[in-house]
C-alpha cells in the first residue's frame, strides 16, 4: 500500500495540509466550524445540520438523522475537545475513483508516529478537512469526525461519523496486545479477529491509516486463517448432517461481552423455530471445529441469512452453555 501511496504524492492530484502546515486562521474555521455542528447534534437541531450539508449528503440524511437521535443525550452532557485538523485538496477536473492524501512526515519505512493517510474512494475535486472531536460521554468516550468540504467562504458537513473508542470496555493496544498472545500460543484464528478489531477502533473514520494501522495490518497478514469466511471468501461448515455456507465472522462487543458473529446462507428464515435450531447447529459445530474461540469470546451469534432478500434470523448462545 505505502508504494501506491508514494505513487500518489508524486502526481500532487492529492495534497494533505496537517495543523502545523496550515495557517492559525484556516485551523480555527474548521475547529470552530466541527464543534459548531456537533453543538447542534447535542442540541437535536436536525435542521441546521441539514442546511449546513452539502447537497449530495443533504438529500440522503437519514443516516445522519439516526446517529444524532441515538448519541444526543450522550453529547448534551459532554464537552468536545477538538484534535488536530488536516486539510485535503483534491485539484481536477473529474471525480477520483480512489483518492490518496498523504499527511505529515513520512520515513524511509513508510508512516511515522505523527502522519496520516486518508483514501477515499469517488471523490469529486475540491477543498476538504476532517476534524475529529473527542467526546468523554457519561456511556464511554466517542470520537465524532467531520469531513468538511468548502463552498465558497463555508465549510458545510460532507461526512459525520461517530464510533466507540472502545469495545467491551478495552481499547486499540489492549486488543493489540491480546491478539500477540494468542499468535504466540499458535491460536491464529483468535489473533486475527482480535488484530481486526484493534486496527477497527484504532482510528476514528475507517478511510484513515496511521503508523499503528499500518503496523496491525502488516502483523495480521502473518496468522490471517484461509478456513474462515474473511475477506470475502466463503466457506462451507457440516452442521447437523448438512452443509452450511458460512459467508462472514467477526468480534461484536455487547456491553463488556465480545461475542463471535457468523453469517451463514439459509434459504428461508420465515419459521423462526427451525431458524433457530439450525444456529445452534452451526454454533456448536464452529465451536467443535475450532475450539480456541472459547478463550477469546464470551459467547456465539449466529444469523441465518437468505441469499436472495437479505433478510435474517439471529441467536445468541453465551460459551458456557456451548456444548
Amino acid at each position: 500500500m505505502i508504494t501506491l501511496l508514494a505513487g500518489a504524492r508524486i502526481s500532487h492530484a492529492q495534497t494533505c495540509l496537517t495543523a502545523g502546515d496550515m495557517d492559525e486562521p484556516i485551523r480555527t474555521v474548521l475547529t470552530s466550524a466541527a464543534k459548531r455542528y456537533f453543538d447542534m447534534a447535542a442540541h437535536g437541531d436536525l435542521s441546521g445540520m441539514k442546511q449546513n450539508s452539502i447537497a449530495s449528503m443533504a438529500s440522503d440524511f437519514s443516516g445522519v438523522e439516526t446517529a444524532v437521535k441515538n448519541n444526543q443525550a450522550n453529547f448534551s452532557a459532554a464537552q468536545a475537545a477538538p484534535r488536530s485538523p488536516f486539510l485535503l485538496k483534491a485539484e481536477g477536473t473529474a471525480p477520483f475513483e480512489r483518492a490518496e492524501f498523504l499527511c505529515g512526515v513520512f520515513g524511509a519505512k513508510g508512516q511515522t508516529a505523527d502522519s496520516a493517510v486518508f483514501v477515499i474512494p469517488n471523490l469529486p475535486p475540491g477543498n476538504y478537512a476532517v476534524v475529529t472531536l473527542d467526546v468523554p460521554t457519561p456511556k464511554q468516550p466517542v470520537t465524532v469526525s467531520f469531513v468538511l468540504q468548502q463552498e465558497g467562504k463555508e465549510w458545510k458537513m460532507a461526512g459525520f461519523y461517530v464510533k466507540e473508542t472502545q469495545v467491551a470496555g478495552h481499547d486499540a493496544n489492549w486488543f493489540a496486545e491480546h491478539a500477540r498472545a494468542f499468535k504466540a500460543k499458535g491460536q491464529n484464528r483468535n489473533a486475527w479477529l482480535y488484530y481486526i478489531e484493534a486496527r477497527d477502533i484504532a482510528v476514528p473514520v475507517a478511510f484513515m491509516y496511521t503508523q499503528m494501522t499500518d503496523k496491525l495490518s502488516d502483523e495480521s497478514e502473518t496468522v490471517k486463517p484461509l478456513d474462515l469466511p474473511v475477506s470475502g471468501a466463503t466457506i462451507d461448515l457440516v452442521a447437523a448432517g448438512k452443509s452450511h455456507r458460512l459467508v462472514t465472522l467477526f468480534p461484536l462487543g455487547v456491553g463488556q461481552d465480545l461475542d463471535l458473529v457468523v453469517k451463514y446462507q439459509w434459504p428461508d428464515v420465515s419459521n423462526t423455530a427451525l431458524s433457530f435450531q439450525e444456529n445452534t447447529a452451526v454454533i456448536q459445530a464452529l465451536l467443535a471445529k475450532y475450539p480456541e474461540f472459547r478463550d477469546a469470546f464470551d459467547g456465539v451469534v449466529a444469523r441465518a441469512v437468505e441469499p436472495s432478500t437479505g433478510r435474517d434470523y439471529g441467536s445468541l448462545l453465551a460459551m458456557k452453555d456451548i456444548k
